[in-house]
């Protein structure tokens, strides 16, 4: 077949090229639909995630039938931050008979990362993006999430890369004594002279700005992570406005100091498309969740009682199972966090790298 390697322009061949991400999931039985109104305006420039980025998206088609896609990122943010020389791919999707089509393509995306002075690109880690599940398949995962068939780590071993970084998800059977226990957390981090406050209780100018320095400050070393600007985070809570998430998201405070930040989206899962026969279960109805604590306040429950205070609206709105996301496999005090809050791994995910060297 023949192959053939673009990198589409303008507003319809972009729309085009987020679309083609409902085309490779349509074999699911339940699935989320393409980002377009995040994606979108990423790829033309319009938004504020585009500021300090420069980015190329790359289509593979074989016949003049897409076949693959990924954009090529060059991150400012994440350079300056890690001091690292470290390129990323994102929005990477493909059918499953794209090997040749999968190798070329990333083979075009990587050169061109190199051509902007980077020494690897990273997959399933950047822009927005979590990394590729590799043992749960078939259920729908929270919104972010990514909902990968099993064939991609074949083509992203096939095109070089290699398993840089394990993830573990948890997720939460409510119960009443979990109910108790996430009561209690509540109260102890206000005996301890803690208060947890909604962001929709906050100024709009205040709870981007203090949740902005919060949450940088938190995930300064965490592996991986990129800085967010004032602009994203504003942004950010546009989104978690239209689905509830200011209900749902918090910041913690000791007086007036911002010692730690909550987000969590409310499960969405009434806009999931499900084929004709297939229904979900409650297990399958989960919220976001990501958190991060300031170092000076670390183990005095902060983060028990922020999560708490979001599972416990959760709960008054009729949730039955609860998320709490992603966790680095190595984040042992995250890992133990979710523990007590009841959690139990559900699935596992990866992050990949293809270094220039090799």
């Amino acid at each position: 077949m023949a192959i053939k390697i673009e990198s589409p322009e303008g507003e319809q061949a972009l729309t085009d090229f987020v679309l083609f991400h409902d085309r490779v999931y349509q074999y699911r039985g339940a699935r989320w639909t393409a980002q377009v109104p995040l994606q979108l305006p990423i790829l033309t420039g319009e938004s504020v995630f585009c500021e300090d980025r420069t980015l190329k998206p790359f289509l593979a088609l074989e016949d003049g039938e897409p076949v693959a896609r990924a954009v090529a990122l060059v991150d400012q943010l994440y350079i300056r931050h890690w001091n690292e020389q470290l390129g990323h791919i994102v929005m990477f999707e493909a059918m499953p008979a794209a090997r040749d089509a999968v190798k070329r393509l990333m083979d075009d995306a990587c050169e061109w990362l190199r051509s902007q002075n980077v020494e690897a690109a990273r997959a399933g880690f950047g822009l927005l993006e979590f990394p590729f599940v590799i043992d749960d398949y078939e259920s729908l995962p929270p919104s972010t999430s990514r909902q990968n068939p099993d064939y991609y780590h074949n083509l992203l071993k096939d095109a070089g890369f290699e398993t840089e970084k394990g993830w573990v998800d948890y997720k939460i059977k409510v119960t009443p004594e979990l109910v108790t226990r996430y009561q209690s957390a509540l109260e102890a981090a206000r005996r301890a002279g803690f208060s947890i406050t909604a962001l929709k209780d906050l100024d709009p100018a205040r709870r981007v700005r203090d949740f902005t320095s919060t949450w940088n400050d938190a995930f300064k070393t965490h592996w991986g992570a990129t800085p967010f600007t004032e602009k994203e985070v504003a942004t950010l809570f546009d989104f978690f406005a239209a689905g509830g998430g200011l209900d749902t998201s918090v910041i913690a405070y000791r007086g007036d100091e911002p010692v730690g930040a909550l987000m969590v989206m409310p499960e969405s899962s009434e806009a999931a498309l499900l084929k004709p026969g297939r229904t979900l279960d409650d297990s399958e109805k989960l919220n976001f969740l990501g958190i991060g604590v300031r170092e000076s306040v670390r183990g005095r429950g902060v983060n028990l009682a922020m999560a708490s205070y979001a599972y416990l609206e959760l709960i008054g709105r009729g949730a039955g199972y609860l998320s709490y996301t992603l966790v680095l496999d190595d984040n042992w005090p995250s890992r133990r966090t979710a523990e007590k809050l009841g959690a139990k791994v559900c699935a596992n995910y990866v992050v990949y790298r293809r270094n220039f060297n090799r």
